[in-house]
């Protein structure tokens, strides 16, 4: 599954004047039962939410205070993302006669036309709050804090990250996490500032909404918005017009080949440092020690020390940690049985969390050759999101090249090396442009859609600092 957690709205969303119909409770328990977790976040305080809501186990964590506060129902533990509020404010608002006026454990919350009073205040006593406008409602926070931190909390103590979840609410204050989720939606009935920079509006409104978006949760995984999501999309390069190639961070596998020393390895980092930067996280399976250097990336194992499975698992708990797994200490002929392990354990944690959102086979055709007598069974579903890179296309497992979505082939000759792919895979090969690409260029061919290959340049900065490292790795 992508989509492992929704994250929802309560007032305007969840619930029209203060309830959930019994119905919306329902497509919230059926989507728990598919494994899924839910989260409400919502401005409300949580002594405000005790009162209406008499089962809060409803969900899986609660983001209270507009961010600001944590609840986890099942243990009924509080947790303030922030300190309170200044005891001068809130005393100054009060002798301003500010009413209506509530005051949380880091909140505090009046109503327009009050909005005046309450920044003349912050300003006068020197205070970095900042204040949040919600249909009416005035919220006083600390600077930074809104509802998408409190989500992003929230999935962090749950094991998930924000690109597998899904976001749906009404107002101003949800225009924060519904753009930190991978999916931002917006009920029929919501502001239409929120509509328009949301991933998809539903035709229902309120509760009614949030049903319709549970049914296609569960109907389809949200696959058909795919093409929608394209803010996610990662950058490939760029063609001769100066327009941007992007790959789907999601469901498709990505063939990186060409010659030893053609610069594999330097696109390949380039990738991965576009894909770190939008927080997806990455497994990197590494023979031969090329990858050591990733900025960002946890390294495990060493010419001395073969890595373990198990530890490669403790890293990719936290979501936004990616790995890379040195098999340098595990003998050639040993690599392709501990990938096949590896790949077995990704895809059980896969199952459960969406991550690693990438899986990356360096050398691919070491680690599943064909044939590979170790790989396990199901090949097929595992061998999605994945980036291979291999100087032998045609050594690589069958099933695995089976399900590769696009080739990217790097050097001054890329013909020969096409025509092992195309051969392996019976595809025919395609025509190859009239100039062989140059230093900087690679070019990109999708063997389902047919055609030549089109030429792309990917970025010359990210690949000069990308040499520079392999250049102080080889010493």
């Amino acid at each position: 599954m992508r989509y492992l957690a929704l994250a929802c709205d309560y007032d305007g969303t969840l619930a029209w004047d203060g309830q959930i119909a019994a119905s919306t409770v329902a497509a919230l328990l059926a989507l728990r039962d598919s494994g899924r977790k839910t989260l409400l976040v919502t401005g409300r305080e949580l002594a405000d939410l005790m009162t209406l809501l008499p089962d809060l186990e409803l969900f899986d964590r609660i983001v209270a205070e507009n961010g600001a506060m944590l609840y986890r129902p099942a243990s009924k533990e509080e947790r303030a993302l922030a300190d309170p509020p200044p005891e001068a404010l809130v005393a100054e608002l009060i002798r301003r006669r500010v009413a209506p006026l509530s005051v949380g454990r880091v909140i505090v919350a009046t109503c327009e036309p009050h909005e005046t009073v309450v920044l003349d205040v912050i300003r006068e006593l020197g205070l970095e709050r900042q204040v949040i406008f919600n249909k009416g409602a005035v919220m006083i926070l600390p600077s930074g804090m809104n509802k998408a931190t409190g989500l992003a909390a929230a999935l962090d103590e749950l094991g998930l990250s924000p690109h597998n979840c899904v976001a749906i609410g009404d107002a101003e204050n949800d225009h924060a996490f519904l753009g930190r989720a991978e999916c931002g939606v917006a009920v029929a009935n919501g502001l239409l500032s929120l509509k328009e920079a949301a991933d998809l509006v539903t035709n229902g409104d309120h509760g009614a909404g949030v049903r319709e978006l549970i049914e296609r949760i569960l109907a389809s995984d949200l696959v058909e918005l795919g093409p929608r999501l394209a803010r996610h999309a990662i950058p490939l390069g760029s063609r001769e017009d100066g327009s941007t190639i992007d790959w789907p961070p999601y469901g498709k596998n990505l063939l990186v080949t060409g010659a030893s020393g053609s610069g594999k390895s330097t696109f390949a980092t380039g990738l991965l440092e576009r894909l770190a930067e939008r927080g997806y996280q990455y497994c990197l399976i590494d023979p031969e020690g090329d990858y050591v250097s990733l900025p960002g990336a946890v390294v495990l194992g060493a010419a001395e020390r073969p890595p373990t499975v198990a530890e490669m698992l403790d890293v990719l708990k936290t979501p936004a940690q990616s790995v890379v797994v040195n098999l340098l200490g595990i003998a050639l002929d040993q690599r392709p049985e501990f990938f096949a392990g590896a790949l077995t354990r990704l895809e059980e944690l896969r199952v459960k969390t969406g991550r690693p959102h990438w899986i990356v086979a360096d050398e691919a055709h070491h680690l599943m050759p064909e044939p590979w007598s170790g790989a396990p069974l199901g090949i097929p579903r595992a061998v999605e999101s994945m980036l291979l890179i291999t100087v032998h296309p045609g050594q690589v497992a069958a099933p695995v090249l089976a399900a590769v979505d696009g080739v990217v082939a790097v050097g001054p000759t890329p013909g020969p090396i096409i025509q092992e792919f195309a051969e392996a895979t019976g595809h025919a090969a395609p025509a190859l442009p009239p100039t062989p690409p140059d230093s900087g260029e690679v070019l990109l061919w999708l063997p389902a859609d047919g055609g030549a290959m089109e030429r792309i340049r990917h970025d010359p900065l990210a690949q000069r600092a990308a040499a520079a490292r392999a250049q102080v790795l080889r010493g």
